[in-house]
């Protein structure tokens, strides 16, 4: 398939506008690239990872006519006065091929390991996940799967029942498989990311293991031992009710996908039924986790 990129140059302050424009104009994806052409991968609503001077580039099917796309952005603020943009047509890749290039196996905590499936354990004797994370959200790559990795990693989950709330590619809740639980749901609103899960399993040879669920077909009254949400803060404030009822008396939770700045209003909302530790804090992101009273 053929592509045209559009590259802007933005600020940090700029960066994150333009990203949102340019998914609304019919961007396929968006990068944020440094000064040196570092790409930053996995970038969520409200991440901003920047070096300073900053390029925004849009990558947009061939067949996508670039005026109207060059005319909405000139109308935004942050360009109005200035604009400095290149469009180029690139090569035909294997655009798949060229982002597994760059995901490589990460340690998580004292043994668990992140590999991707196409890649070779450099621990074989460590507690090792193998991933192909296919449309799903969840590589550990982002600073809330590694918050959530890591307090996995520190638990004993040695026959232990666990929900993970938004399960994407699974690589939570195939981590508490392989790190002792008994057995694990994963709860998800979007189909692709059971499957995604369900195919993670089976390739980790855990697949009797996990059952996922979306939210519609899930039976009533789950709770387990251990619930992990790695989400946005909008849906943990949305759906602290539900989340918490999945909590067994004494159990253990962790909330992921909030921002520094989001986590006392959750600190508030949660600490109605849990007692909580303090704020684990990495970047701009955090993970709050406690037990249920």
């Amino acid at each position: 398939m053929a592509w045209i990129q559009l590259r802007l140059n933005a600020t940090a302050e700029s960066a994150d506008t333009i990203s949102d424009t340019l998914m609304e104009l019919g961007a396929a994806s968006v990068t944020f690239l440094d000064a040196q052409d570092t790409p930053v991968f996995e970038p969520l609503p409200g991440e901003t990872r920047l070096w300073g001077d900053t390029d925004v580039v849009g990558l947009f099917d061939a067949i996508v006519d670039m005026k109207p796309v060059i005319e909405q952005l000139k109308q935004l603020p942050e360009l109005a006065n200035q604009m400095t943009y290149k469009v180029e047509a690139l090569e035909d890749k294997d655009w798949e091929r060229e982002w597994m290039e760059n995901f490589h196996p990460m340690q998580f905590g004292r043994r668990l390991w992140i590999c991707p499936s196409w890649r070779e354990a450099p621990e074989p004797d460590a507690v090792n996940v193998l991933l192909d994370p296919g449309l799903a959200f969840g590589t550990g790559t982002h600073p809330t799967t590694a918050l959530c990795l890591t307090w996995l990693d520190g638990l004993d989950l040695s026959a232990k029942s666990v929900v993970d709330f938004g399960c994407g590619s699974g690589i939570l809740a195939i981590a508490a498989i392989k790190l002792g639980a008994a057995d694990v749901v994963g709860l998800d609103i979007d189909p692709q990311a059971l499957t995604a899960s369900a195919d993670n399993a089976e390739r980790n040879g855990v697949k009797d293991q996990l059952t996922v669920y979306l939210p519609k077909d899930q039976p009533d009254n789950i709770q387990a031992d251990v619930v992990v949400a790695n989400i946005l803060a909008g849906p943990l404030r949305e759906l602290a009710p539900v989340i918490s009822a999945l909590v067994k008396q004494g159990g253990q939770l962790a909330l992921s996908g909030l921002l520094q700045e989001q986590a006392e209003e959750l600190r508030a909302i949660y600490g109605q039924w849990f007692d909580l530790n303090p704020t684990a804090i990495e970047g701009d992101w955090c993970r709050l986790d406690g037990t249920k009273r």
